[in-house]
């Protein structure tokens, strides 16, 4: 069988969408669908396993055969999600000939506590993600009622999908001998979730950060618009062009499409790129392909040429994809007799889901297409509007956007591949009893994380708000309307209650510093500064009615100094180190310290530690006490960064994006609360994607200005408008300028 052939089945009702339960006896979320379990068993052979997978509240269970099809039927594994889990993309994986997006679960705790479980689409897993961050949120409700249900929970067993199970001595025989949809036993259904789609959709193009770029229309063709960037940040040798379509599918459907080599459905869509072969693929989000020309596009002297290039994809928590392709060179793919090796354009693919009205069922996206041209081509054409252009590979490039757009439009399966999905609308109205499992935890199961009772990401706060749709729909869909309306305002917070105002500020001393140096100006190099708010936009006022957002002002917390280690490994807790400014005299007189220790995987490895000062004690009754001396789960689900790369080259602009992102819902975050002083310890390595893009921004690290700002995730009116706690500038680091930590 195809690996694409299952999908998931989301059981949910309510105006709200899912929902967790309440005191009064609101429902209890369910998810359940199809899935591999992968893993190797107790003889050491690989296995991929069919498994039915179900989670109803924080209660996970795993079946041979679907239970609705099949009352009485026992799990083979099952638990409940306990406050440890992390659960990890890993991208695409060849398994048995298929092509499957892969899913790993660990206890943070304890790395030997791991498994897999792998899905046939993309937005399967994205699905899967969503619903045991919504278990999540259901344990973290139950343990906040108070120390009997902490109990409770604690005694439950937790889920562990690792290894082989008891008992269980038959093999899966591999994705080849499975039955097609529709045939045999299982009929899988090859549908995505529901639950993928928000309610309150998207802003558009636009980011939580003011971006340097102007676009200019130069050319309308076949329902797709083509832009120039006319902004005077270009180096003179390129241009950047895009192209931008709407493409009615989900951002799931049109990813897959463009990420598959299946030459005959290339045919369909794309004219330039005839016969792709998957060369090498690393870690999930890295390939590797090699590919000819279609010699239309090409001149009489060089009517055969042949390229080799890599992408590099991952998708943010609004949902959105990006894909990046640049030139490459590989062993198993030297000069080609015949032929003339080409160097592919670099370009961006960004997917990103548009919102629907409340009357209808069809998905829509916007496809953006941008990639570099060479000025000399593109003047000429600009000038004389010469048909020669139109023939180029450039050109065709560009136009890959249309290809795709009537693609799927003459593919209803793919067009209404969420419409025709087979929803079965329940929210249990009754409470989960854990006697319903006592009898049957004898099984092995795994540890899961709990969060906080607010919302998974930045772009989902009022999923329940359906009756305010419409009115997001209208705004959110007119990308430069709302960054004109916000960029007319300006963030005003009431930062005076934050810290507390009945205690007379310090002075901050001056000689304060650490191992990276503050820069003069904006021409210095390897150096800090701490930039004004203006540069971002965070949530204003009203943004629980109308989803604005507002120009960023000043930030609450002083940056007062950087240090630039290299690391033997992930070093935690720098703030006890004896030679931390923490713990220097200076130190120990602030009122408070918020340390971020940002670990960045690379060989060797390095932290990049940012200290921020108040010159107040924290507020007792403010967010910024409750988010200090608050819980893990709390401060995962709030504690937010915005990028923006100021300066350098576009390609790790559109990797790193502007998009606001929960950093403890992104990656491992580790807290130490202590004295006068929170440290939060980022692990950028515990993330496939981030560990990637990372690894592009050290490349070209030395050509960079990078703006990060520092938030608490406002998600309550009364928390509104947002602040800026910190921010910071990194002009052009030097890699060889860190300083070792002593150990």
């Amino acid at each position: 069988m195809d690996a694409a052939a299952t999908g998931s089945e989301l059981n949910k009702s309510g105006s709200g969408g899912s929902e967790r339960s309440e005191d009064s006896g609101g429902g209890i979320f369910e998810y359940s669908g199809w899935v591999y379990h992968l893993g190797v068993n107790s003889i050491g052979h690989e296995y991929c396993h069919l498994r039915f997978l179900f989670i109803r509240g924080k209660y996970v269970s795993m079946y041979k055969r679907d239970p609705h099809d099949n009352p009485g039927l026992k799990p083979i594994r099952q638990g409940v999600v306990g406050p440890t889990l992390m659960v990890e993309e890993l991208g695409r994986r060849k398994v048995n000939n298929g092509d499957l997006y892969v899913l790993r679960f660990f206890n943070r705790l304890d790395e030997t506590k791991k498994g897999e479980i792998a899905c046939a689409t993309a937005g399967d897993a994205r699905g899967w993600m969503e619903a045991f961050d919504q278990a999540k949120q259901q344990a973290e409700y139950e343990l906040s009622r108070g120390v009997s249900a902490r109990e409770k929970l604690n005694m439950e067993a937790e889920i562990n999908l690792e290894g082989h199970r008891p008992r269980v001595r038959r093999y899966a025989h591999g994705l080849r001998k499975l039955i097609r949809i529709g045939q045999g036993p299982e009929k899988l259904l090859r549908q995505s979730s529901k639950l993928a789609i928000r309610p309150d959709g998207f802003e558009g193009d636009s980011g939580d950060a003011v971006e340097a770029h102007q676009w200019k229309c130069v050319l309308t063709v076949a329902g797709i618009r083509i832009f120039e960037d006319v902004s005077d940040h270009k180096n003179g040798k390129a241009v950047l062009a895009k192209s931008v379509g709407v493409i009615d599918a989900t951002a799931d459907t049109v990813f897959e499409v463009i990420l598959s080599t299946e030459q005959q459905k290339r045919y369909e869509w794309d004219t330039l790129m005839c016969d792709l072969e998957l060369i090498d693929s690393y870690d999930g989000h890295y390939d590797v392909v090699y590919g000819t020309y279609d010699s239309k596009y090409l001149s009489r002297w060089h009517s055969k040429q042949d390229f080799v290039f890599s992408r590099q994809w991952f998708r943010g928590q609004d949902g959105t994809y990006t894909i990046l392709q640049f030139p490459a060179i590989h062993k198993k793919k030297p000069q080609r007799s015949g032929y003339r090796r080409a160097k592919v354009n670099p370009s961006s693919w960004e997917i990103r889901n548009l919102n629907t009205s409340m009357a209808s069922n069809s998905p829509r996206c916007l496809v953006t297409h941008t990639l570099e041209i060479h000025s000399t081509s593109w003047c000429r054409w600009k000038k004389n509007k010469s048909s020669k252009f139109e023939r180029s590979i450039p050109y065709a490039l560009l136009c890959q956007v249309s290809g795709l757009k009537e693609y799927i439009a003459a593919n209803p399966a793919l067009h209404h591949e969420n419409a025709t999905t087979i929803v079965h609308s329940k929210l249990s109205d009754a409470s989960i009893s854990s006697a319903e499992y006592e009898d049957e935890m004898q099984d092995e199961f795994y540890d899961a994380i709990t969060a906080d009772s607010s919302t998974s990401d930045e772009e989902s706060d009022d999923d329940q708000k359906l009756v305010l749709q419409e009115a997001r729909v209208k705004l959110k869909n007119i990308s430069w309307a709302i960054t004109t309306l916000a960029l007319m305002r300006t963030a005003a917070p009431d930062l005076t209650e934050e810290l507390d105002p009945h205690v007379t500020h310090i002075t901050i001393p001056s000689d304060l510093h650490g191992s990276l140096r503050k820069g003069n100006d904006d021409n210095d190099t390897n150096c800090w500064a701490s930039p004004s708010g203006k540069g971002f936009m965070i949530r204003g006022k009203n943004y629980l009615k109308d989803s604005s957002k507002v120009v960023g002002g000043d930030p609450l917390l002083k940056l007062v100094a950087v240090d630039w280690f290299t690391v033997d490994k992930s070093a935690d807790r720098i703030a006890l180190h004896p030679k931390c400014l923490v713990q220097s005299e200076a130190g120990k007189t602030l009122p408070f310290i918020l340390v971020i220790n940002l670990q960045v995987p690379a060989k060797p490895n390095y932290s990049l530690v940012l200290y921020y000062a108040a010159d107040r004690p924290i507020n007792k009754n403010s967010l910024l006490a409750k988010f200090v001396d608050g819980s893990d789960a709390f401060r995962d689900s709030r504690f937010k960064l915005i990028p923006s790369i100021v300066e350098g080259y576009w390609m790790v602009k559109r990797a790193v994006g502007t998009k606001a992102c929960l950093l403890g819902k992104a990656v491992t975050c580790k807290y130490f609360r202590q004295d006068n002083f929170l440290e939060i310890d980022v692990d950028i390595g515990s993330s496939s994607v981030a560990r990637s893009v990372i690894g592009l921004v050290l490349g070209y690290v030395t050509s960079l200005v990078v703006d990060l700002a520092i938030l608490i995730q406002a998600n309550e009116e009364v928390e509104l408008p947002e602040y800026i706690l910190g921010t910071v500038r990194l002009n052009r680091l030097k890699l060889e300028s860190a300083v070792p930590l002593e150990v």
